[in-house]
């Protein structure tokens, strides 16, 4: 194991592929010289050259449907967009084109593309960079979408979604870069489609992805050690396919759940999980599924404002501890 920021494990996985696969390569704005806009790919100019780090013009369509282009000819591109609100300039060549043709033209020809963005608040930059607009590609069959929450499951999904012949978003969260955990030194791959249990409970059930996962398990851990309660924590990691069978398995152990996410409330990816518990579990809830999520507002730059939008370690405690009061099993 080493111990290694979520920047740098990304950093170094993009490195160990590309020299252990001479068909991948990177390709986006300014991620050359410039080293991209939060240095994920630091050093790797240098290392590959032009040939496989390609800087492009500012074209999210054209160098993302480029990529689609290389990809069906054998290659394996991992494009990186700026930041997810800048996806929404490339969604038809993802939606459209990246997600269909494998299907639309009778397997004869896969897409073996990356597609890797950060997205999330919490960094002053406004309204429309500060989104988490994950759920509009969750939504589309013919994709996969993962998000990792720590620096070792940003390894082992990077791996498995460089090593997928299917078009595979990859989400990184703005405030888990710095973020520091220990990671394998092996090859490990991760299943893309299955959820973690990053801390097994018996009294509550709390689900989350990406940065709501690690605040998620933070909660969890203080409520054991300060007031006993004894919450099991699910990371989803992955999107779409949604691993709905360990939702199903925990809550009917727990009785319980809150669901966790960094995006608005309404029509969310935490209305799809309260769904599935619905479908799985609903004889064995003891209270209704609660969600914590952002404010349904534009995220505001002022940071107080910012703040106060975002959901918080403090939402997520209320909601475990409002949700173990109904049914009286609070301690």
């Amino acid at each position: 194991m080493t111990v290694m920021s979520y920047r740098q494990a990304i950093n170094e996985t993009l490195r160990a592929e590309m020299r252990r696969d001479d068909r991948v390569f990177l390709i986006g704005e300014e991620i050359g010289i410039f080293e991209g806009s939060y240095k994920i790919t630091a050093g790797l100019l240098a290392e590959f050259g032009e040939a496989r780090v390609r800087d492009t013009p500012i074209s999210e369509e054209g160098f993302t449907g480029a990529a689609i282009g290389a990809a069906m000819l054998g290659l394996r591109p991992v494009v990186e967009l700026m930041t997810i609100n800048f996806s929404l300039l490339a969604l038809d060549q993802i939606v459209n084109h990246a997600a269909k043709i494998h299907g639309m033209f009778g397997g004869q020809s896969s897409v073996p593309l990356v597609i890797r963005t950060p997205g999330g608040g919490g960094q002053q930059l406004g309204a429309t960079h500060s989104q988490n607009v994950e759920l509009y590609y969750a939504f589309v069959p013919g994709l996969k979408v993962v998000a990792p929450s720590n620096p070792a499951d940003a390894k082992a999904l990077l791996l498995a979604a460089i090593r997928d012949d299917d078009p595979v978003l990859f989400l990184e969260n703005l405030a888990l870069y710095n973020t520091k955990g220990e990671v394998p030194d092996d090859d490990t791959v991760a299943e893309i489609g299955r959820a973690a249990v990053t801390r097994p409970g018996a009294d509550i059930t709390v689900i989350g992805y990406s940065r709501m996962a690690a605040l998620g398990l933070e909660v969890a851990n203080e409520l054991a050690a300060k007031e006993g309660i004894d919450a099991e924590v699910i990371d989803l990691r992955s999107l779409r396919p949604l691993d709905r069978e360990t939702i199903v398995r925990s809550v009917r152990k727990t009785h319980a759940a809150v669901v966790l996410e960094d995006d608005w409330l309404t029509y969310g990816i935490g209305a799809e999980i309260a769904a599935t518990i619905s479908d799985g579990a609903f004889d064995q809830l003891d209270a209704p599924v609660r969600r914590v999520a952002m404010a349904e507002v534009p995220l505001p730059y002022a940071k107080s404002l910012e703040t106060a939008a975002l959901p918080s370690a403090t939402d997520v405690e209320t909601a475990i501890k409002q949700t173990l009061a109904a049914v009286g099993r609070l301690r």
